[in-house]
């Protein structure tokens, strides 16, 4: 009766066979190597892409709730920011909802602004004193308008570093003139640089006082009076937001006579995190999916080569059935071959795929990042493919009649 190989003897011609056809190893490995590359790659970017996402709406305050005109009907018409907030509801809102620390009205226009030889788009945003502590914006330079300038409309600016820079090159910003609309603004202050929210750069935007944009800017509707683009609230911490949120939501209606749907909306930086997770966390997943498909393709290469090799080594099995070797020693060499190749290809493609999150974190603005558990569940996979893959060629391998085999010879 034939005897049992010793694992370790097994596992030995294993490794020696694969060394013997480096080559052919190496190429049979590559499809792993880029699988686990991918996976690991496009995983990385999607966790970037999130954390960018939630990084720049964090800058947004927990305690922050934005009201924003219109509802789904308006939005499926294109039409942004309905007439359907004006400066009497910021005030109500500051002046009735007990749960509310400040509130800070906005109205916003895409505009040229002027400085000298120098000129460029900005978002020109008309807003009040309080702007600064709600939306948590600090002053670099300067000073930010008072309560004074907004009630005297004062022809003041302050204006994000990014717009600075660029309007006023190589000089100091504060003291100068801005033009907007031919309107001059004296620049009495410049921010600290705040980043990017949505898509928009902050940093590139420019702020006047409210009483002014109305009167030099924006103008006054004679029928809806000072129409707002939203309205940015401060609750009194983090757990009033909701009460915050459910008393805006009732006074209103209540001012605006409301009996069916809503003109207006009320998101938090809460209802926003969600939706970016969502949306980020299936496209990571998604780019996940991607990067498996790579890795079923290598395997299916695997699957081929060890194929081929029962091929080519018939007259070896042969040989070694005929010398007392069982057919369980024959299958556990053929899925340790395949086993090998596909954790070798998995950890090499491991260390590839780390190796460009991290450039892809340096060399871009993404936070590109991946954890342990996604790189050893990827090591995991990608040796389990190897073992699925290699059992039709092991098994076709231990199968082969020795006599058969032989005559190969």
């Amino acid at each position: 009766m034939a005897s049992k190989l010793p694992l370790r003897e097994t596992v030995g011609m294993a490794l020696s066979t694969l060394r013997a056809n480096r080559l052919r190893s190496l190429l049979t490995m590559l499809g792993i190597v880029i699988g686990n590359a991918s996976v690991i790659t496009l995983v990385g970017v999607g966790r970037g892409a999130q954390n960018l996402a939630e990084g720049q709406l964090s800058n947004l305050g927990a305690n922050v709730l934005f009201v924003v005109p219109g509802n789904n009907d308006t939005r499926r018409q294109g039409i942004d920011f309905p007439k359907t907030l004006v400066l009497e509801d910021a005030l109500a809102i500051a002046e009735q909802v007990p749960s509310v620390r400040r509130v800070a009205p906005q109205i916003t226009l895409s505009e040229v602004v002027q400085a000298g030889g120098q000129s460029s788009s900005a978002s020109v945003n008309g807003v009040t004193p309080e702007f600064l502590a709600v939306r948590q914006f600090e002053v670099a330079q300067g000073r930010f308008f008072s309560a004074s300038d907004e009630e005297a409309a004062r022809s003041v600016a302050v204006v994000g570093p990014d717009l600075a820079s660029k309007m006023f090159p190589g000089q100091r910003a504060v003291g100068r003139t801005l033009r907007i609309r031919n309107q001059a603004f004296e620049v009495i202050g410049v921010l600290e640089p705040k980043g990017a929210v949505f898509g928009q750069n902050q940093d590139e935007n420019a702020y006047v006082p409210l009483s002014a944009m109305v009167s030099k800017l924006s103008g006054r509707d004679p029928t809806y009076g000072v129409s707002l683009n939203f309205i940015s609230v401060e609750a009194r911490d983090e757990k009033s937001t909701n009460a915050a949120s459910f008393q805006i939501n009732n006074l209103l209606r209540q001012r605006h006579r409301i009996l069916r749907e809503d003109d207006f909306a009320v998101r938090s930086q809460k209802d926003a995190l969600t939706i970016v997770s969502t949306i980020t966390g299936g496209l990571t997943l998604m780019l996940a999916a991607i990067g498996g498909v790579s890795l079923l393709v290598g395997g299916i290469g695997i699957m081929n080569i060890m194929l081929v090799s029962v091929s080519e080594r018939t007259a070896e099995i042969g040989l070694r059935k005929a010398l007392g070797a069982r057919s369980s020693d024959v299958l556990l060499q053929f899925l340790v071959e395949s086993l090998v190749l596909a954790s070798l290809g998995g950890a090499i493609g491991t260390v590839l795929g780390i190796g460009t999150v991290a450039l892809v974190g340096v060399l871009t603005p993404l936070p590109a990042s991946i954890g342990t558990a996604t790189v050893l569940v990827t090591v995991g996979l990608s040796g389990s493919i190897g073992l699925f893959f290699g059992v039709v060629p092991a098994r076709r391998a231990a199968r082969l009649d020795p006599i058969v085999a032989l005559r190969s010879l």
